[in-house]
């Protein structure tokens, strides 16, 4: 059996790209950071999200059946801190400038990508939910440089200049 330790050392190897999850509806306006997002399908349009069922937050996105996955740039590092810290929720979102698309969800206005989804499915995995997401829309911004997350630290990544 491999240890939990060992795992999670392992993965903190696996380069991350940096991402605010937000929700808003009648459990309220609450948000996280996550790594562990990725596209499942293009048709239709769908991605998962893991979270931990430990969090507080956790049912409040479940209730809220909807949530934008706000994918950082370079420039988002401490929106990607504040939101992965002990702040409660109206103090989280007095950071950044945020609007809303189809479901309501709160969308980082300059964020690199914004998916705008509703929560179809959960799906328990020890100790979190995959929470598979259709996307409903989607908003870009022109930036060339990701925040990304290896080795227990934040990097950047832009694009490669073409000689």
């Amino acid at each position: 059996m491999i240890d939990a330790t060992d795992f999670r050392n392992a993965m903190s190897l696996l380069t991350s790209a940096v991402s605010v999850v937000t929700t808003a509806g009648v459990t309220g306006r609450y948000g996280f950071t996550a790594s562990a997002v990725c596209s499942v399908t293009d048709t239709p349009p769908t991605l998962l999200v893991c979270m931990n069922k430990s969090s507080y937050l956790h049912a409040k996105f479940v209730e809220n059946k909807i949530l934008v996955v706000n994918v950082l740039g370079a420039h988002h590092q401490t929106i990607s801190s504040v939101f992965s810290s002990k702040l409660d929720s109206p103090e989280r979102f007095k950071h950044g400038v945020w609007t809303e698309l189809k479901t309501g969800a709160p969308v980082l206005v300059d964020s690199l990508v914004s998916f705008d989804c509703q929560l179809e499915q959960a799906q328990t995995v020890g100790t979190h939910d995959i929470f598979i997401c259709r996307v409903l829309a989607i908003q870009q911004a022109r930036q060339d440089q990701s925040l990304v997350y290896f080795n227990r630290a934040y990097h950047q990544v832009g694009q490669a200049t073409r000689v």
